[in-house]
């Protein structure tokens, strides 16, 4: 396993004037450290690293994406996979963490269903426990780190791998996230009609954005915190209600799976709270609409 600080930092620092590259580098590094990091609280069953580890999972997945046409290859594919391995059994276990965080927060919750609800978090711990115990995961570690460093994306010798890897990230950079940032506009629009699928998706873009942009912090100019800042706040606003309906979905899938009745426990949201979130998230795209590209220079 990967020895590091258990602390975890909003983004890594990263040197101006770097080349995609050394950047890579810096944030899918310092990205596995941080998940690596939270291993043991994570496997003895505490909800807030698991929550972390999961965060820092989700920024290794976006730095890797962010990079991709550097970084791809067979190699990657195959980490991506195991990459997603790893999300599902955090997944789970966090969904359910999040229910009876809810439950909690009830007056009265319906004994029975908090029951129901702890007894599978158990279960579902127990299955990720012996996941982070396996040889799999150990593996997986382990080739992560060997693939940052000198995996078969840093020896390619062909002209164009050579010149994107050379390339500065500060453009780069400025051109990929104003590309997400379109292609999440495109999504999200007339969100309210959108099934939950979609929304979903909507939603896991909007964090892939989120994500890349606070990987870029320490890119972009003093001229453009502002800037960055304030699309940072309305994708934070939109993922928050875009979470809290994608959570509603899921309970109502959990609870479907354990023959619980979740809307007696008051665990769903009601129609007009729903309308309200969609309402919130569709009001923080029309205002990322009307931004600036976020235009990424050395200070």
């Amino acid at each position: 396993m990967v020895m590091v600080k258990k602390s975890i930092k909003l983004a890594p620092k990263v040197p101006d004037a770097m080349t995609c590259e050394a950047a890579f580098r810096v944030l899918a590094s310092q990205y596995l450290e941080q998940l690596a990091a939270q291993h043991k609280g994570t496997f003895a069953g505490d909800a807030a690293s698991l929550h972390a580890m999961r965060v820092a999972l989700t920024r290794l997945r976006t730095a890797i994406a962010l990079f991709s046409p550097m970084v791809e290859g067979d190699d990657e594919v195959r980490l991506a996979a195991e990459l997603k391995w790893l999300h599902a059994h955090l997944g789970i276990v966090r969904d359910l963490d999040v229910a009876l965080e809810r439950l909690a927060k009830m007056e009265q919750p319906a004994d029975a269903v908090e029951r129901t609800w702890r007894n599978e978090r158990d279960a579902s711990q127990r299955h990720l426990s012996r996941a982070l115990a396996s040889p799999r995961y150990r593996r997986l570690i382990r080739d992560l780190s060997a693939w940052i460093e000198h995996g078969d994306w840093s020896r390619k010798r062909s002209k164009g791998a050579v010149e994107r890897r050379a390339r500065a990230a500060e453009p780069y950079c400025s051109e990929k996230l104003e590309d997400w940032r379109k292609k999440l506009l495109k999504k999200s629009h007339n969100l309210k009609d959108l099934n939950a699928r979609k929304r979903h998706r909507v939603r896991l873009a909007n964090k892939r954005l989120s994500y890349a942009v606070e990987a870029a912090a320490k890119l972009v100019s003093a001229s453009e915190k502002p800037a960055q800042r304030a699309m940072l706040t309305l994708l934070r606003k939109a993922q928050k209600s875009l979470g809290q309906l994608n959570d509603d979905e899921r309970r109502r899938s959990l609870a479907a799976a354990l023959g619980t009745e979740a809307g007696e426990g008051g665990l769903l949201l009601d129609a007009k709270q729903k309308k309200r979130l969609l309402r919130k998230a569709a009001k923080a795209y029309d205002q990322l609409a009307q931004l600036e590209p976020l235009k990424i220079a050395s200070a």
